[in-house]
């Protein structure tokens, strides 16, 4: 049986996960793949991470409640992804790194890019 052991308290984390919900966004800026191209751009300058390879942006989903852009970019670090959704002009953004960067910047970043009125932050150590 393999059993994984928490790492101590002082050990410094392997990386960063902060994961935003952001609501009520600007539908026109949520709905352009060009925009959400230019956010990762934009978000990879102010935190200093590497693009690595082009930004994927695709739009789909039959199920109007979950038709929407979904985006992918991998960074030199690890990656950051999202999906808009349509149908509630939410996004759901998730940035993981093993270089670290300050959450609430990223957080109040995104929410002013998207224009969203609220927003749920979760952030977590990955050990």
């Amino acid at each position: 049986m393999n059993r994984q052991v928490a790492p101590k308290a002082e050990t410094a984390p392997w990386g960063l996960l902060t994961s935003l919900d952001i609501y009520d966004c600007n539908p026109q800026v949520i709905r352009d793949a060009d925009e959400i191209r230019r956010y990762v751009v934009e978000l990879c300058e102010l935190i200093g991470m590497r693009r690595f390879g082009p930004c994927q942006v695709v739009h789909f989903g039959e199920d109007e409640r979950v038709a929407g852009y979904s985006m992918i970019q991998l960074i030199e670090t690890s990656l950051i992804s999202g999906h808009f959704a349509n149908l509630t002009n939410a996004a759901y953004i998730d940035i993981f790194s093993c270089k670290l960067y300050d959450p609430e910047q990223v957080a109040e970043f995104t929410k002013a890019f998207f224009q969203g009125k609220s927003m749920a932050i979760h952030v977590t150590n990955r050990m």
